[in-house]
């Protein structure tokens, strides 16, 4: 027997009528649905395509349509062919016009067009998720800004941060045991950035990982003396790539951000990138 199909459809990225479709098909956990999103329905053509759908698969529709015309005629078309419809934003926005005397905009996707900040920040999450810990060393040509440092120096913790301030970040990892990627070396140096630290602050940071995983705290990744010469290794190799150097010995998450902003910043000044 096929799942009962509900469209979710809207004049944007209809992520909102999807939401509230599962949430409500969550409650009736003994029947499985087939929820299909419909983004982008600007025109009558594709109202009159999706409730042809509907009809021939006896589904349901809810929508998060703005404009009056085409949730008005959305209502027109369901009611005729006797489907079942949910208006989800139109209440909505008939009540919270009882509390002001302006009119809304009319323009989908408002919630994401306020700027361009909630895409930039999705693609620059997804880059850093994919471009993580040297997965993949294409991906350096294509960054913003590409963290280089020993393990435990918060590069992963940094690019997610940057992420999430639109800044796309790979990282890579220094181990002396290691080659470096051909690619790493054809970045502009004002385009990485290395990141050192005490190395008894690092000692701790490594034994308490350790601990934390039920591993003895006393192990190679956490001697002193490795530390050091990983350490001398990273700094050999961040002279190599004449790039910007970090102490994050003392500084929290925000602050080396907030320097490695700057430096992305400058870039785009100077450069236009």
């Amino acid at each position: 027997m096929s799942k009962p199909i509900i469209y979710a459809c809207s004049d944007s990225l209809g992520d909102t009528a999807e939401r509230v479709a599962r949430a409500a098909a969550s409650q009736y956990d003994k029947q499985e649905f087939d929820i299909v999103r419909m983004p982008y329905i600007r025109t009558e053509q594709q109202l009159e395509d999706l409730v042809q759908k509907a009809v021939e698969n006896q589904a349901m529709i809810c929508y998060t349509i703005i404009s009056p015309v085409l949730r008005n005629t959305l209502k027109n078309l369901t009611s005729a062919a006797r489907i079942t419809a949910i208006d989800i934003i139109g209440p909505m926005l008939a009540g919270v016009g009882t509390l002001t005397q302006t009119e809304p905009t009319t323009k989908p996707g408002m919630i994401h067009q306020l700027d361009e900040e909630y895409f930039k920040r999705v693609e620059a999450i997804e880059f850093a998720v994919k471009f993580d810990d040297g997965k993949n060393p294409m991906g350096f040509l294509k960054a913003d800004i590409v963290i280089v440092g020993v393990s435990r120096t918060s590069k992963t913790p940094l690019s997610m941060y940057l992420a999430h301030k639109r800044v796309k970040a790979a990282n890579l990892p220094l181990v002396p045991e290691v080659a470096l990627p051909p690619e790493l070396f054809e970045v502009p140096a004002r385009k990485i950035v290395g990141l050192i630290i005490d190395p008894f602050k690092l000692n701790f940071i490594r034994s308490e990982r350790l601990r934390s995983m039920g591993l003895d705290s006393n192990a190679n990744y956490a001697n002193i003396e490795r530390i050091n010469e990983e350490l001398t290794y990273a700094r050999g190799v961040m002279r190599r790539l004449h790039c910007p150097i970090i102490d994050v010995s003392s500084k929290a998450i925000e602050e080396t951000a907030n320097l490695v902003m700057d430096i992305v910043k400058r870039n785009k000044e100077l450069y236009h990138e």
